[in-house]
């Protein structure tokens, strides 16, 4: 993609999203097909007076070592991984895949494996980003495979991403800015309160936040945002829930997911596609079965599903929970080598109350 508003994109990632200062260690990683928008961050973060570092991926690297590795070479993290995520002060990835399919031929417990020698820097980047010791974003740059997925052309795919991330707009940090100051609002009215209930086709689910707190995303770690979350409390969901739209990840769709939690554990899980996947995938480790985040999606810019979940997730009036990993600053204080997004589409026939007072139907905000 060649647009002008490139350059806009990595000044807003850098001086809006992650803030980088003079004598800030950045690492920017990203795929290789992202190679127009890692060097305008790149150029950006030297302007900005960083210290940058570029890591380009190459998404074969990975299958192979998925089909090829050895235990130990599946469980080893290089060190410029470890380094980018529990020394540098900034992180910024580029998320450019070519092949969104490409590890769907790999044994799923081999993924699971990976997944579980990760984890560990998963964990480290919560651990940094709730204390303020490091900021990191994540984005993506549109490619054809990602289109593909979107069932869009390619060119308005590009357009839709670039209006996702508001970078039409004569000032985006602004407007995210704006869009910080509506998520406020419901984030205030949100403070306090004990618990959530949803309620839609095939899902009534109660789901306990007394003590936690709710985030405002608004552009800083993932570019495009548009959210509020929190970490559930870890023993205090109960019920069942139909998730809307497949879980697309490590190159499956999983379709038609359905769980059922009781004393705040998934107990039974079902789907009509790549179900195996999804159970090896609750089993990784015991964190796996316990929701690590609530959330809604605030994004009214967003319309469409996708099959990414960087955009689908925000998709304003739908709500998306995350099975594993917590983020710390949210009071969860779950841990897990997984943090699966799945999203519940209640803007047709959906209501959510918390503490039994209206929040949300049919994908409106009532407060």
């Amino acid at each position: 993609m060649t647009d002008p508003r490139l350059d806009a994109w990595a000044r807003t990632l850098v001086n809006y999203s992650t803030r980088v200062k003079p004598g800030d260690t950045v690492a920017i990683e990203g795929d290789v097909a992202a190679r127009p928008l890692l060097r305008a961050i790149h150029r950006e973060t030297l302007r900005a007076g960083g210290l940058p570092i570029v890591v380009a991926r190459m998404a074969e690297l990975q299958t192979d070592l998925l089909d090829l590795g050895s235990d130990e070479q599946l469980a080893w993290i290089a060190p410029h991984d470890r380094w980018a995520r529990a020394e540098a002060d900034v992180f910024v990835r580029v998320l450019a895949e070519e092949n969104t399919k490409a590890l769907s031929g790999v044994a799923p417990e081999r993924q699971i494996a990976r997944r579980r020698a990760t984890g560990e820097l998963v964990q480290v980047m919560m651990e940094r980003g709730a204390k303020e010791e490091m900021r990191w974003t994540l984005t993506l740059y549109p490619t054809d495979a990602y289109a593909q997925d979107a069932e869009m052309d390619t060119a308005d795919y590009a357009a839709f991403v670039i209006d996702a991330c508001k970078l039409n707009a004569p000032d985006p940090a602004l407007a995210w800015q704006e869009l910080s100051v509506m998520q406020q609002r419901l984030i205030d009215w949100l403070g306090g309160k004990r618990e959530v209930r949803l309620r839609g086709p095939e899902t009534d689910l109660r789901l306990g936040v007394a003590g936690r707190t709710w985030i405002n995303c608004d552009g800083t770690n993932n570019f495009p945002d548009g959210e509020i979350f929190t970490g559930p409390e870890e023993d205090a969901t109960e019920g069942h829930v139909r998730f809307s739209f497949p879980v697309v990840t490590q190159g499956r769709e999983v379709h038609d997911v359905r769980l059922r939690f009781a004393g705040g554990r998934v107990v039974d899980a079902s789907a009509s596609r790549n179900e195996a996947f999804l159970i090896e995938t609750l089993d990784a480790d015991p964190g796996a079965r316990v929701l690590g985040e609530l959330a809604f999606g605030t994004n009214f810019g967003i319309t469409r599903f996708t099959r990414n979940i960087l955009f689908d997730e925000k998709i304003g009036g739908t709500v998306h929970m995350a099975i594993g990993a917590g983020y710390p600053e949210s009071g969860s204080v779950n841990q897990s080598a997984i943090h699966w997004d799945l999203i519940c589409d209640l803007r047709q026939g959906g209501t959510i109350e918390v503490d039994g007072e209206p929040f949300l139907r049919d994908g409106r905000y009532l407060v």
